[in-house]
């Protein structure tokens, strides 16, 4: 049976939503913007353009499948997305595409946001090593910077200001969980330090294999940490920029990435004992900083 999304009951959206929202659930540590300081009209828009994202992310990265099939299949979510925008339908079963297309069209937001995003998972088959900064800052480009604008676009936000500061902090947000997942990554064969910093500094990838954190390493990490670092400062306009619940959740999701980068460099990046995460001891002192916020010197 074929149902247009224009055609789809109130009834059919709910479920459409509710799924989505499962599948955001279910991924919690990847989706800090899904918590319950959004706005609560956000919730379902923001929990469709992830479970758009979540779904495309793990074609690139899970499972065993190759290549090719990866690709093939993120042709055919691209053909869905096109499809959920220009009919308005496909399934009406195909809940999270049933769910998108509305988003896309009451919210108005820019296709070739989602087109960026299918484009990095893409590259994340194909390229596994960064030569330099300005290459791997071109991948957050589209692999991060897209989540936040989609965001400021839901939230009613078309501001080329808050664009340019929500990109900073969407990229900071991507280096951190980079360094975060190092060793993660590495096991995979991929690597996103650039290989023009492992080289200035010396570091050998032998030592990435054997789990060791090298003086090397650790001092290109403390480079690349820096430049994060000033990537988190100019997204933290856009923290400021925004009104409401949202101000909260972006200031929230500040702070509780910063804190993963200090807890990196505290531990001199080693990854390798062990990877730092947030838990719900963090969260009174969170909630603080979020509320003294403006009081930063």
């Amino acid at each position: 049976m074929q149902v247009s999304s224009g055609q789809a009951t109130p009834a059919m959206l709910r479920a459409a939503y509710l799924e989505c929202e499962r599948i955001a659930a279910a991924h919690y540590e990847n989706f800090p913007v899904a918590s319950w300081l959004l706005p609560r009209e956000m919730r379902p828009h923001i929990a469709a353009i992830y479970a758009f994202a979540r779904t495309a992310d793990d074609f690139a990265d899970e499972g065993t499948m190759p290549a090719a099939e990866r690709l093939r299949l993120l042709d055919d979510w691209e053909r869905r997305l096109h499809a959920c925008v220009e009919s308005g339908g496909g399934n009406w079963d195909d809940q999270v595409f049933l769910a998108l297309g509305a988003t896309i069209r009451t919210r108005n937001l820019p296709v070739k946001l989602f087109e960026d995003l299918l484009s990095a998972f893409r590259q994340d088959i194909t390229t596994h090593r960064y030569p330099d900064w300005d290459a791997l800052l071109h991948y957050c480009e589209r692999s991060a910077n897209p989540v936040g604008r989609l965001v400021l676009r839901v939230a009613g936000y078309d501001d080329a200001r808050l664009d340019r500061s929500s990109d900073g902090l969407c990229t900071a947000l991507q280096l951190t969980n980079f360094w975060q997942d190092l060793s993660r990554d590495w096991q995979k064969d991929r690597l996103y330090v650039p290989l023009e910093d492992v080289e200035a500094g010396l570091a050998r990838l032998d030592d990435l294999s054997a789990r060791r954190m090298t003086e090397p390493w650790q001092q290109v990490l403390a480079r690349v940490a820096r430049r994060t670092r000033d990537s988190f400062e100019i997204g933290r306009d856009v923290c400021d920029g925004v009104s409401g619940r949202l101000r909260h959740e972006l200031r929230f999701t500040w702070l509780g990435r910063i804190r993963i980068l200090d807890r990196l460099e505290g531990a001199n990046f080693d990854v390798f004992t062990q990877r730092p995460a947030l838990n719900g001891a963090d969260m009174p002192s969170l909630v603080w900083q979020a509320l003294l916020w403006g009081h930063r010197a």
